[in-house]
């Protein structure tokens, strides 16, 4: 017998009642709880609007009869004597009848199109293969500024910050060579530049051992002026001895 095949039975030909499945717990979000709270936290009254902010009515005001009723306009006295319409003309009238024009508008018309000019078309170019159109002129593809009279030409307001600027410059030129012609500049030579540099070296050293030998505790007035005024030597030292090492010309004015 082949053991894949069930066994042959007569109870099994008895129907059996079909038993479902139990369904699988319902899926419940671990953060519903925090959710939960924060949603309770953001339910706050009027949190964004605020309450209405609008003009309170008077008790004086208050709704009254007939108010609110659309007001007539005032009432005209009619009169049937007088008439709205034209009158209806008579029977008897008969209109105007056989005038015509001696004008040829056939003729009139060719005239006017043989003389009269003809229409240029608009330029237009068309910038993609779906062909849309646009105008030339205010493309810039056309050269409409380059033919106007002052193109080119340097604008008025601009030669004249130019004059005013070369006017500036000659003034402040003549007013240099006359305060040269005044107090005549002498330069300084290598040797004196040499010497006025070691000078303030040396003057800065002296300063700066001074500086050195305040205490250690400053703790009166006295003190705190005198360090104040070895700290304003020594800058003003360090100033004038970069001065001196940058320029390598120096004029000073001739008093003799």
């Amino acid at each position: 017998m082949d053991p894949t095949c069930p066994s042959e039975c007569i109870y099994n030909l008895i129907p059996s009642d079909l038993k479902e499945p139990p369904q699988p717990p319902r899926y419940i979000s671990i953060f519903k709880a925090t959710v939960k709270d924060d949603m309770q936290k953001a339910k706050t009254a009027m949190k964004t609007m605020g309450p209405a902010k609008v003009e309170v009515p008077s008790p004086k005001d208050f709704l009254k009869k007939h108010s609110k009723e659309k007001t007539l306009p005032p009432k005209k006295k009619f009169d049937r004597n007088v008439p709205k319409k034209p009158a209806v003309p008579l029977r008897t009238d008969h209109p105007v009848m056989g005038i015509q024009s001696e004008k040829n508008f056939i003729n009139t018309n060719a005239a006017d199109v043989i003389m009269g000019v003809a229409k240029k078309p608009k330029p237009i170019y068309v910038d993609k293969r779906t062909g849309d159109k646009h105008d030339v002129e205010p493309s810039g593809l056309v050269p409409k500024y380059i033919n106007k009279k002052d193109y080119g030409v340097t604008p008025e307001y601009i030669c004249k910050r130019n004059e005013e600027i070369k006017k500036a410059q000659e003034e402040y030129d003549r007013y240099i060579q006359e305060n040269l012609k005044k107090a005549a500049m002498k330069r300084l030579s290598d040797e004196e530049r040499e010497a006025v540099l070691q000078g303030l070296k040396k003057n800065w050293e002296e300063v700066h051992k001074e500086f050195q030998s305040l205490s250690v505790f400053i703790d009166s007035i006295p003190k705190k002026i005198r360090k104040q005024r070895l700290e304003e030597e020594m800058k003003q030292l360090e100033h004038d001895i970069g001065v001196i090492e940058k320029h390598k010309i120096i004029y000073i004015a001739n008093n003799a």
